[in-house]
């Protein structure tokens, strides 16, 4: 499984899972993202989110991945258009040129990769069946299940991975539930709907059960290891305040 497109991949989506709260007028939502790696603790990576809002509804933005130091490492940006679930976007990361998109949503979701600057770009169009979700998408798709989801019962659904050029049935269930800045939160497990599911590791999602605000995201990441190209295993927190670990926060965008 090499760079961000190996079958890990299939749930790097969560690291663009966004706090979304209604809002009735359309506005610019600016937030950070803090990536720490799962296993040591170690910070990795700060995300810059500017989302566009209108009517509770999340229409799309641009997320920019910045290293401890603050230097840019890559982006990505999102359009939701065409599917509330399904975004078309395109994701770049500077340092070895990895880029993966969905270029068009209708009958078919067309997926694009290219693994580095050398590598050819590939592509390759899936059924567009329902439910689905793509990337960021899946977040959306959650909060429209969502007390569905907190009676405990399994939601299944198609997760179109442009990594991957492919997509994959996955299910989403409550898991234990927990807390997050010293208030009751909720949990859901989600994993491959197959036997991948033995082969890949659950991702953990957290939520406040009120607002169905994103809380805490903890699995395979969007920026890899330089050191090994493959995705960091990470936990990224939206805390409410900038924590004291991080070396560097970048500005938000204007």
């Amino acid at each position: 499984m090499k760079g961000a497109g190996g079958i890990a991949a299939v749930l790097l989506a969560a690291c663009a899972w966004l706090p979304l709260p209604a809002c009735a007028q359309p506005e610019n939502l600016k937030f950070y993202g803090y990536a720490y790696e799962l296993a040591s603790g170690r910070y990795l990576y700060t995300e810059v989110h500017d989302q566009r809002v209108d009517n509770g509804h999340w229409r799309g933005g641009i997320i920019r991945y910045y290293a401890p130091d603050a230097t840019l490492l890559g982006e990505k940006s999102l359009d939701f258009s065409r599917d509330p679930y399904v975004p078309l976007y395109r994701f770049d990361m500077r340092a070895d040129g990895y880029f993966e998109a969905i270029t068009h949503v209708a009958g078919e979701v067309t997926l694009q990769r290219r693994r580095s600057r050398q590598d050819a770009l590939r592509e390759k169009a899936v059924a567009h069946t329902s439910p689905m979700c793509a990337d960021a998408g899946f977040h959306a798709l959650l909060r429209a299940h969502f007390d569905e989801l907190m009676t405990g019962k399994a939601f299944n659904f198609r997760f179109a991975v442009a990594g991957n050029l492919d997509s994959y049935k996955f299910r989403a269930q409550r898991d234990t539930d927990t807390r997050f800045e010293g208030r009751a939160a909720v949990r859901f497990r989600v994993e491959p709907d197959s036997m991948l599911r033995w082969f890949v590791d659950p991702l953990l999602v957290t939520y406040d059960p009120h607002t169905r605000r994103l809380l805490e995201y903890r699995g395979v990441g969007n920026v890899p290891d330089p050191a090994s190209g493959k995705p960091h295993v990470v936990r990224i927190a939206y805390y409410s305040q900038p924590p004291k670990d991080v070396p560097t926060l970048p500005p938000l965008e204007p």
